[in-house]
């Protein structure tokens, strides 16, 4: 691969043009497929269940959607262990629904917006609540609550053409088989060719874009040793344990 004029600022004897060793593609295996899904971006919605927006100390009904970014590299397939993060003493569960995009593009009407799909799947958004928190206080960005390594452990994707497009169906969380989170697709403030659409106001869309839809009510603290076991009803299951 050849960097373009902005990227290839230095010589370099390398034999791939650059001045480092490039990182790996970041990809997410597919269900029933030896093909692989290359992540571009990772976006995700805040608050988009209206009770856990209540328990975030928020009003639903007056707050329009927002987003936050976590990183490709976040991503993490086939793992069965979440490692606890540094720096932190509060890290938080947050079970989502994923919406991987095969189209891009800007101003996507919501009439189309699931025409862009190419799969869904699993994951946790894990969070330094009590970092996070700090961030919330102080009017900083989340991302040192939200985008630590290893911070997005996921299932493989699931083809839209096997599946469907999923617009209803229990969403849950089991810490130690105790049920900590319980929602269902439905309950989703902004629906996903409303996020779609949405986001391609903000962003110029591409394919390996990647959604995290937001999480039900029922967050809370992790502890070495859980075992997480999520569910999206149609989607899959997601089972880690905090190591």
């Amino acid at each position: 691969m050849t960097p373009t004029s902005t990227q290839a600022t230095a010589a370099t004897n390398d034999e791939s043009g650059y001045v480092v060793t490039p990182p790996p593609v970041v990809s997410l295996p597919i269900v029933g497929s030896d093909l692989r899904f290359p992540v571009r971006r990772v976006y995700c919605v805040g608050r988009n269940y209206a009770a856990h927006a209540v328990e975030m100390g928020h009003d639903p009904d007056k707050e329009p959607p927002f987003f936050f970014q976590k990183n490709p590299d976040n991503l993490v397939v086939g793992e069965d262990t979440f490692e606890y993060p540094p720096a932190s003493s509060d890290v938080h569960h947050e079970i989502e629904m994923v919406v991987a995009l095969a189209k891009g593009g800007r101003d996507i009407p919501v009439e189309n917006a699931l025409d862009h799909v190419y799969g869904y799947a699993v994951a946790l958004d894990m969070t330094r609540r009590d970092l996070q928190g700090e961030a919330k206080k102080l009017g900083r960005p989340w991302e040192v609550g939200k985008a630590f390594e290893k911070s997005a452990p996921c299932t493989p994707l699931v083809p839209a053409s096997e599946i469907g497009h999923p617009a209803k169906g229990a969403v849950w969380l089991k810490v130690n088989g105790e049920t900590r989170q319980n929602g269902d697709l439905e309950q989703l403030l902004w629906k996903v060719p409303e996020m779609i659409s949405i986001l391609s106001k903000l962003f110029t869309l591409q394919p390996g874009d990647v959604i995290m839809t937001g999480t039900p009510s029922g967050v809370g603290p992790v502890a070495r040793g859980d075992h997480l076991h999520g569910h999206v009803d149609g989607v899959g299951d997601l089972r880690v344990t905090v190591a």
